[in-house]
């Protein structure tokens, strides 16, 4: 029987349980800073309702309650007598800490979502989506962080969903969860591949948008989140379905166990109540203007083009943030967090701050002090694009980078001096005060945007399936479809398997250019071996087919190519010092193996070069689709042999003909006498 044991505390936040005279206590504790009268209300099997008074600490309410058991559900009601259009005790508020959520709110028409507005009489407890008190306790045994140093690191952006929903080879039982991640031949997979660390599309419990629901479609990717400290269950197997937390844990330790580090991708920007006439779940119904930025009338800022924007100036949205990380980490185990729109981290007035407070508290707290933080730089307000600007400890997505490889590659209009600059780790954006080459992220593809695959099969998007009229996703994508648009072709055909040969030698060239620069690379899943959304560039909406990773058609040589060049890549020293290049441990040559002059790094004409790293590597790039001849640098005290990448070259002495769209790796071999 529930009764209550005490007041409780101002603190923590959200529910712990505790032993106290051999008996277990559960402690609520919620903010609400416009509240005159807060109740908790606990659910047994989603129906039977039990309230609480919570008492009140200046703007904390809390209680302590005996007899609570894992499974319960429960949620606040919020009551505030000053202005009634900020709280409603007729709906049931979800609290931001909420370390587990049952139930999908149904949005999928004006009528049935109706009753999650705050200006609806109805009380929607039945309708809710309620948090639920859950067995947190795992047995980790020895589970130790890999912690990877940046410059050894290769990360892997990746779905749970996407990754194994079709995977053959797994028992169907497992397919698109976490324990399909966790299954022994996808960890063997990463480790063959050479990958160090995952990065997960959200993983936190999300809501499909109305309109997405209207449509019959849901949200893939999961960017739409209700509750940052729940694991979202739909990617839980039948197994663990009543405890995802317990499955998710099980796959962190698996990946340990390989040294593969576990990165989450985050949504600290927006949460998935919308703009205020949207359906109201939590924050908004319990303090909505502590947690969202708003002008003086009272209407949200939306930098997201999510709706609303989360005002994380605020000390207490911002140690929502910092406890929300500290317990991935703690709690988890997880080794890093990506931030999406990450600008918004820094809004401050609300303009960027790259030292704001939340950047401060998180360099400051003991446990997020040796994880990774990857920012994506930008956000869609004013002065948004914050590309380098970010503190030296977190790395940031480079889209300079990928655009202007794929323009180089891709396009005619690609120059040699913006592919060096990228290639050498943006030392333009970067390198200043103590920042190092790690914290250009590079990348060519990720969830957003083509597949490497599609971006050499089509000029065009095709988001039709997203029934917005082809109108969503980016124009500018630098893709080239090589003749024929469209990723499937018929390779009987003379043509057709011409067309292919030169896709995969670009893709090859841009592997390459990724894998071999410097920075810390990241590919997209599926790319290394040839994965096709069939020319969506937007495919947010779509958790089926289209996205998920089609393994029957698998590309044995691409995936050997891209597994080279990752080992490759651990080889080289200047790739794994973390240090920027310069004369000591580069040399650039134009294809008569001179030293590069003003007029090779803007020649648009010859599109190629020679790179020497270390005195020990050599590549030979030509981005243009026709063979050019290479005259190769001396060699002291041995010669070149190719080891890697494209090796479609002849070599006569010191000249090398390297065929079109190539990247060939060679390698110092010493000429030993006997």
């Amino acid at each position: 029987m529930v009764a209550v044991k005490n007041q409780g505390k101002a603190y923590p936040f959200g529910y712990s349980q505790y032993e106290e005279n051999g008996e277990q206590v559960t402690h609520f504790a919620l903010y609400s800073s416009v509240a005159d009268a807060v109740e908790l209300c606990l659910f047994e099997n989603g129906k039977k309702e039990q309230r609480f008074a919570m008492h009140r600490s200046e703007n904390v309410w809390h209680i302590a309650l005996s007899g609570v058991a894992n499974g319960m559900q429960y949620g606040f009601r919020i009551t505030a007598e000053n202005d009634r259009t900020l709280a409603n005790p007729n709906k049931l508020m979800l609290d931001p800490y909420a370390k587990a959520v049952v139930g999908k709110p149904d949005l999928s028409s004006p009528e049935v979502r109706s009753i999650f507005q705050l200006n609806d009489p109805r009380d929607n407890a039945e309708f809710a989506p309620k948090g639920q008190i859950i067995e947190t306790a795992f047995d980790w045994q020895h589970d130790k962080a890999p912690k990877t140093p940046w410059a050894e690191t290769v990360i892997y952006e990746l779905s749970v969903k996407g990754f194994s929903q079709l995977r053959a080879e797994l028992p169907e039982t497992v397919r698109g969860t976490y324990a399909g991640l966790a299954h022994t031949q996808s960890v063997a997979y990463l480790k063959t591949l050479g990958i160090t660390a995952v990065e997960l599309l959200p993983i936190n419990y999300y809501v499909n948008e109305p309109h997405l629901q209207e449509k019959g479609l849901q949200n893939y990717w999961g960017y739409n989140p209700l509750a940052m400290f729940a694991v979202e269950p739909k990617y839980c197997s039948e197994a663990n379905h009543g405890n995802p937390l317990y499955e998710f844990k099980s796959m962190v330790k698996a990946l340990h166990e390989a040294g593969i580090e576990v990165i989450l991708d985050v949504v600290f920007n927006h949460t998935a109540e919308s703009e205020k006439p949207f359906p109201t779940f939590s924050q908004r119904g319990i303090d909505d203007r502590t947690y969202y930025w708003q002008n003086e009338q009272g209407e949200y800022i939306n930098w997201t083009g999510c709706g609303n924007m989360l005002n994380l100036s605020n000390d207490i949205t911002r140690k929502w943030v910092v406890d929300c990380l500290r317990y991935w980490v703690e709690e988890c185990h997880v080794d890093g967090f990506r931030f999406d729109l990450g600008t918004v981290l820094g809004r401050e007035s609300p303009d960027f701050n790259p030292h704001a407070k939340l950047f401060d508290d998180i360099a400051q707290t003991p446990s997020l002090q040796q994880v990774k933080f990857i920012s994506e730089p930008w956000d869609i307000g004013h002065y948004g694009y914050q590309l380098g600007r970010f503190p030296h400890y977190f790395a940031e997505w480079n889209d300079r980078f990928r655009d202007d490889m794929c323009r180089f590659w891709l396009w005619k209009s690609g120059e040699v001096g913006a592919f060096a600059e990228r290639f050498a780790g943006s030392s333009d954006l970067f390198k200043r005060e103590t920042r190092l080459p790690h914290t250009t992220l590079n990348f060519i593809t990720a969830h957003d945007g083509f597949t490497l695959r599609d971006l050499v099969s089509y000029n065009h998007k095709h988001n039709e399936a997203n029934g917005e009229d082809n109108r969503d996703g980016r124009n500018e994508n630098y893709s080239y479809n090589h003749g024929i648009e469209g990723s499937q072709l018929d390779l009987n055909d003379e043509h057709q398997s011409a067309v292919e040969n030169q896709r995969v030698l670009a893709q090859s060239g841009l592997l390459a250019s990724l894998l071999l620069g410097n920075g810390t690379p990241m590919l997209l899943a599926g790319d290394e071996f040839g994965n096709t959304q069939f020319g969506n560039n937007n495919a947010y909406c779509q958790d089926n087919e289209i996205t998920w990773l089609k393994w029957q058609d698998f590309n044995q040589e691409l995936f050997d190519l891209t597994k080279q060049l990752i080992a490759t890549r651990k080889q080289i020293q200047s790739l794994q010092r973390d240090v920027w290049w310069s004369d000591e441990n580069v040399t650039w040559l134009n294809i008569e193996g001179e030293s590069m002059q003003a007029k090779d790094w803007h020649n648009r004409e010859s599109k190629a070069l020679q790179v020497v790293l270390d005195q020990q590597w050599l590549f030979l790039i030509n981005a243009k689709a026709e063979p050019q001849s290479f005259m190769l640098p001396v060699a002291f005290d041995g010669h070149w042999k190719a080891v890697a990448g494209t090796t479609n070259l002849t070599e006569q002495q010191r000249q090398v003909d390297v065929g079109g769209m190539a990247f060939c790796v060679l390698k110092k071999w010493i000429l030993k006498t006997i």
